[in-house]
């Protein structure tokens, strides 16, 4: 049995003839440019899956004079939201100096770790300020047996929403269990007595 193998370019060049060519990075930009511009979104160059089930058999010069026909302005509406976007990319890049990187650098490194390992805290400081009354940070002892801090004397255990035995934690720990999940900052709901739930950014 023979094995081999065609690279990327090598089936794009096959099925297609000679692909573009592109400078140095110019691609890694335009992907950023297009994802921010939304410019080969369905809505804007059609669901492409379906189109080219439509298309049917053909050679890459039919599928082009097929889709040329069927969608007239798709490709010149997506470029001019990708050249739009570069346009911005470019204002943005001339505005970036050694001062900007360090303090992206910083908050990368330093502000954004110390948050996504602080935010457990921060929940049981915005609980506290909502219920009224005091917290504490669990200590090692405390944290082995799941609990990850206090809110007015009472143990708090803080859990992602995917976190599978939440139910066997429950009838381990008499405590307020608090479950949080990340969407554009952190969503978390717990239980007080009646069901509360509320929205926390941290971001």
């Amino acid at each position: 049995m023979t094995k081999a193998k065609l690279t990327d370019e090598e089936l794009a060049n096959e099925l297609v003839g000679e692909t573009a060519r592109f400078p140095k990075y110019v691609t890694q930009l335009l992907n950023l440019a297009n994802q921010n511009a939304q410019g080969t979104r369905p809505k804007v160059v059609g669901q492409m899956t379906d189109l080219i089930q439509q298309f049917g058999k053909g050679d890459y010069a039919q599928w082009r004079d097929w889709y040329g026909a069927k969608m007239p302005d798709a490709i010149e509406q997506a470029t001019e939201k990708v050249l739009s976007m570069v346009e911005n990319l470019k204002r943005a890049i001339a505005e970036i100096d050694r001062e900007m990187v360090l303090r992206w650098v910083e908050d990368l490194v330093l502000a954004k770790t110390f948050v996504g390992l602080s935010f457990q805290d921060a929940i049981l400081r915005r609980i506290a300020k909502l219920e009224h009354t005091d917290y504490r940070p669990a200590d090692a002892r405390e944290e082995a047996k799941g609990i990850d801090g206090f809110i007015g004397g009472r143990p708090v255990t803080v859990k992602p929403a995917t976190y599978s035995s939440k139910g066997m934690l429950r009838e381990q720990l008499d405590a307020v269990f608090v479950v949080y999940e990340k969407k554009n900052g952190i969503v978390f709901e717990y239980e007080l007595g009646p069901s509360l739930s509320f929205r926390f950014i941290l971001n």
